[in-house]
């Protein structure tokens, strides 16, 4: 991936200059927007990608964004078959893939990050945890600068990006995104799952199965009451239960308010005739992409009735 810059390393470690400064607010009114949509559709925390964005195409200004629309620097790799654009970073020459528009740069990083198997990691954090995020994407090579995470964290903070993170899709930052200090800035006023105890939550009680929070839908029910009630995201709702948006919702439905957990209380579940994978992760609150690895099944592959699958 692309080495942040030493213009950026300045950047973020001295007090920006007028025009840098009017450069960041005007790339976050002008790409937030993309950045929550995208959120929505593949659970990448808007605060990561604004964040991102910003580090690597220095807020829009540079030759890679300019030239190649490329906002996220990533890399040609072998399976892209669109334009390209040659650029010196880690080497001379090197090859970068070139977008015709900037939203298809942000679509492409999302796909980029949720179809790698190097990233798998990041989407068993929780998605308000944007620090997690930032050592995650170093962690997992994202870029070569050491203080990368340091430096994402620092973006998000100083612009208050999170606030992109806690908001339904129709929330905006504040129009002047000026930077703020330390001991100014907001913490995330959304109420944290894990401070609900269990019991009655308005309309429904809140109950526990392998350490996470869930309800049961009653008639009536609708997939944007619950979100409004347990001030959940849309997207959310939907990426915990692995759900589409158009799966009917049916009274009797147990729905999960976290992200599920790596492994189950119990060992193993002998798979009966018709159970799908996602019954079975609904069952147990285990990731269906860790019951994936855990039993080495395909990306399709559903298990057999008679099969033990191992959830520990």
């Amino acid at each position: 991936m692309v080495r942040v810059s030493t213009v950026l390393l300045l950047l973020f470690s001295i007090t920006l200059s007028a025009q840098a400064q009017k450069d960041v607010q005007n790339y976050i009114s002008q790409y937030k927007d993309i950045a929550i949509r995208e959120m929505e559709r593949y659970g990448i925390p808007a605060s990561i990608k604004m964040g991102q964005g910003i580090l690597e195409s220095a807020a829009g200004t540079s030759e890679l964004s300019l030239q190649a629309r490329n906002h996220f620097g990533i890399k040609c790799k072998k399976d892209w078959a669109g334009e390209t654009y040659t650029y010196d970073d880690d080497a001379k020459g090197e090859c970068f893939r070139k977008y015709a528009t900037v939203f298809d740069s942000y679509e492409d990083h999302s796909r980029f990050l949720k179809n790698n198997a190097r990233y798998a990691g990041l989407f068993e954090l929780d998605p308000r945890d944007y620090k997690a995020w930032a050592h995650g994407l170093k962690k997992a090579g994202y870029a070569t600068n050491p203080q990368y995470a340091q430096l994402l964290i620092k973006a998000i903070e100083d612009y208050r990006l999170y606030e992109l993170d806690t908001a339904p899709g129709d929330s905006r930052l504040v129009e002047e995104a000026k930077p703020v200090k330390k001991e100014e800035r907001g913490q995330d006023q959304r109420p944290d799952l894990e401070d609900f105890t269990t019991g009655v939550r308005d309309k429904h009680d809140v109950k526990l199965r392998n350490r996470v929070k869930y309800m049961i839908t009653k008639e009536g029910d609708t997939y944007e009451k619950i979100i409004h009630e347990f001030s959940l995201m849309s997207w959310e709702l939907y990426s915990y239960n692995d759900l589409s948006r158009s799966t009917p919702l049916k009274a009797g439905t147990e729905l999960y308010l976290q992200p599920k957990r790596r492994k189950a209380e119990v060992s193993s579940h002998s798979v009966r005739q018709g159970e799908t994978l996602r019954d079975i992760s609904q069952m147990y609150a285990v990731r269906i992409q860790r019951i994936r690895k855990m039993n080495k099944l395909g990306a399709d592959e559903e298990p057999k009735a008679g099969q033990v699958l191992r959830l520990r």
